[in-house]
């Protein structure tokens, strides 16, 4: 796998091969409550979610967080989510589509903006680690966006073309952090964001993983 010139993907991991949609909007009310604002609802959630993170909370606040503000509701949302994470389930098809893309020869990576000491764990205990060529979580602060993260990530992947590389993500900072490295983009509507604000940023947008894949195949060929 990873020969110069082959297809590959980059897998986004929360929302997309991770459905965990539901422990997410449980950790946002959550951090939300510490604020005094009343629960979000999925469909709102996914209308106005954003990165970096604090914009999201500007947009229902009507303001930034403070520092303190945003410290708090950082810690109260992880702390919510990793316990709530224990009860999700990877993305329906999601194990035979990562072996049916290793088997025809191709190779794949993920990159999350979950923590990298949390991330990689969780993946193994799910028995796709071997799948990746790459498996890498975030290091440092969170709420940022996935651009900066992409340029490592591709540097340090030997022998992968950006031209053939197709990142497959839920939002659209998935999208940017693709372009941002010279490589294309398929959004899914499982996860943070809805159909209309994906198909905004102007890539693909597919209801399936299944459907991610088969674009994804057709945009490196």
């Amino acid at each position: 796998m990873g020969t110069y010139g082959s297809a590959h993907i980059v897998w986004d991991w929360n929302g997309t091969l991770f459905h965990d949609i539901d422990a997410i909007i449980g950790a946002t009310n959550a951090a939300f409550a510490e604020l005094g604002l009343a629960p979000i609802t999925l469909e709102r959630y996914r209308a106005l979610y954003c990165v970096p993170v604090p914009k999201f909370y500007e947009r229902l606040l009507g303001r930034l967080p403070t520092d303190t503000e945003w410290e708090l509701m950082d810690e109260v949302f992880h702390r919510y989510y990793a316990q709530h994470r224990l009860t999700c389930g990877l993305t329906e098809g999601a194990v035979e589509l990562l072996a049916a893309w290793r088997s025809a020869g191709r190779s794949q990576s993920l990159l999350s903006m979950y923590g990298h000491d949390q991330l990689v764990p969780l993946v193994r205990g799910f028995g796709i680690e071997t799948h990746f060529l790459r498996v890498e979580g975030r290091t440092g602060p969170s709420g940022g966006s996935k651009g900066e993260h992409m340029v490592r990530h591709i540097r340090a992947l030997d022998g992968i073309d950006p031209a053939r590389t197709v990142v497959i993500g839920d939002a659209a900072d998935d999208a940017i952090a693709a372009r941002h490295v010279g490589a294309r983009a398929v959004l899914y509507t499982g996860g943070s964001h809805s159909r209309a604000s994906l198909e905004e940023v102007g890539v693909p947008v597919v209801d399936t993983l299944e459907e991610a894949v088969a674009e994804a195949e057709r945009l490196a060929a």
